[in-house]
């Protein structure tokens, strides 16, 4: 970075408090929102002047540092959520870098198509999911959202326009989705849809007893079933340790639906705004508050699991594609019900032979810290060839934890015993996730060939070093 020019001022109206999305972690910074390619060009030659740097943000759902930057600036890209071409026949849709993954399937749905890879909420951003490569409850089937994108169009701070896909500027393509925002500014988007015939699922839960079964049923129907995820009981103990409920879910068939027009429109997928039709859903997450203790969590989760045995088990629906994957946006704001130190989540991914040791070892020791996870959910995974990737032929294993200021310090450190069961393990992680990985961490589960073409990379994108976060200084920069 070049020396601070104290000449050039940003104005101090758009200084604003960022946080993350867990609202564990708080910054001010100064915040721009582009309308057009141009306002980007301007931003980026105002920060090599001035000598500050720019992190890309969208929708802000980062569990920990990813967009933020502390200080410095920050360009949100909610405002460029154009769809620029869309195809009904082939399903391919080129877009702006803004455009939310709720307003995606929200255009294209009606026509018989999905999103291929979504996450678990509707609101992040295309350039935000591309920058953590994001994944879903298919990933083993699916892959990652990168593995769907045909080609992008990014500016880079060298002030490169740039054209990429697997066939064109291919090493930067596998850099750039992955890359965590710090080589370049995407600009459009082209990716391809998945062709639907109902806006259903068949979906089918039930009741697993324990760790080993949970994973074991999880591998097993990888393969026959199009979507599957776990949510784990982190609070049980001994023999039922890692018991939970198992969710699979399938696409319908051409003419298994008899109403495919019926169940494609928007307004058949939307979530309701109040349960039962008089709670309004807007309030639910202060209801919910008064269980975010150990105790409450604990009989939240024996609760969920008793009505997975009796209630649920085994039982198969047809549930809309929103109701399925958008588990998150049932209550908006929950993640207030946290309370004032908000939370953060701690996500690794371990490969099949290692994870059902590595896991069962990572739960004992949150319960022996007296520091459960409240909501724990475990995934099937396989690699992909992106430079920065989380992906291995395994499971991946989220979990939620309360940050207070009583506990901060020792939530800290039990993250970092976890990053040694994990790299004992041979695990990799997940930046889209993580606030607490440290350089040493980092340079261990990447390794230095990786790191070594990102830093080249880097330097060739970015050779002012303008593309920067908070994220990006605690787990790259010496």
């Amino acid at each position: 970075m070049t020396r601070r020019d104290q000449n050039h001022l940003w104005p101090v109206d758009h200084i604003e408090g960022v946080e993350n999305y867990g609202h564990s972690l708080t910054s001010a910074s100064y915040v721009f929102r582009p309308s057009n390619q141009d306002q980007i060009y301007e931003l980026i030659a105002g920060a090599r002047q001035s000598g500050y740097s720019i992190c890309p943000r969208g929708a802000g759902r980062s569990y920990g540092d990813a967009s933020l930057n502390s200080g410095e600036l920050v360009l949100d890209f909610q405002r460029m959520n154009r769809i620029l071409d869309w195809n009904p026949e082939t399903g391919v849709i080129r877009m702006e870098p803004g455009v939310s993954i709720g307003q995606l399937w929200k255009y294209v749905i009606g026509d018989g198509w999905w999103p291929p890879v979504v996450p678990g909420t509707m609101f992040p951003i295309i350039a935000g999911c591309l920058a953590m490569n994001v994944h879903g409850k298919n990933n083993w089937q699916a892959g990652t959202i990168g593995e769907h994108v045909l080609s992008f169009t990014a500016i880079l701070p060298n002030g490169e326009e740039v054209s990429c896909s697997p066939e064109e500027n291919k090493r930067l393509f596998y850099a750039m989705i992955g890359g965590l925002g710090v080589l370049g500014i995407f600009t459009s988007v082209t990716m391809q849809m998945k062709k639907i015939y109902s806006g259903d699922l068949w979906v089918e839960a039930w009741a697993t007893p324990n760790l080993a079964e949970s994973l074991q049923d999880l591998d097993e129907r990888k393969e026959s079933n199009d979507y599957i995820v776990a949510w784990i009981d982190s609070t049980a103990r001994a023999k039922g340790l890692g018991r939970g409920q198992l969710h699979s879910a399938d696409y319908l068939s051409p003419g298994e639906d008899t109403q495919p027009g019926q169940t494609l429109r928007i307004g058949y997928q939307t979530l309701p705004d109040n349960f039962f039709g008089v709670i309004p859903k807007s309030i639910l997450w202060r209801f919910m508050r008064p269980f975010m203790n150990n105790l409450g969590a604990w009989g939240v989760n024996m609760a969920k699991f008793w009505s997975s045995q009796t209630i649920s088990n085994h039982k198969r629906y047809r549930q809309s594609h929103v109701a399925f994957n958008f588990l998150l946006d049932y209550v908006p704001n929950w993640e207030l019900s946290y309370g004032r130190g908000g939370l953060i989540q701690f996500q690794s991914f371990l490969p099949e032979n290692t994870a059902g040791d590595a896991f069962a070892e990572i739960l004992r020791l949150s319960q022996k810290r007296r520091m459960p996870s409240y909501l724990c959910v475990l995934k099937r995974h396989r690699p992909d060839p992106f430079l920065l990737t989380h992906s291995v032929d395994g499971f991946s294993l989220a979990m939620d934890f309360k940050v207070s200021e009583r506990n901060r310090t020792g939530l800290n450190n039990l993250c970092q015993e976890f990053n040694q069961i994990v790299l004992d393990a041979g695990g990799r992680f997940y930046f889209a996730k993580d606030s607490t990985l440290t350089r040493d961490v980092v340079a261990q589960f990447l390794g230095d060939k990786t790191l070594t073409e990102f830093g080249r990379l880097k330097k060739e994108c970015d050779p002012d070093g303008i593309l920067r976060s908070d994220l990006y200084r605690r787990c790259f920069e010496s």
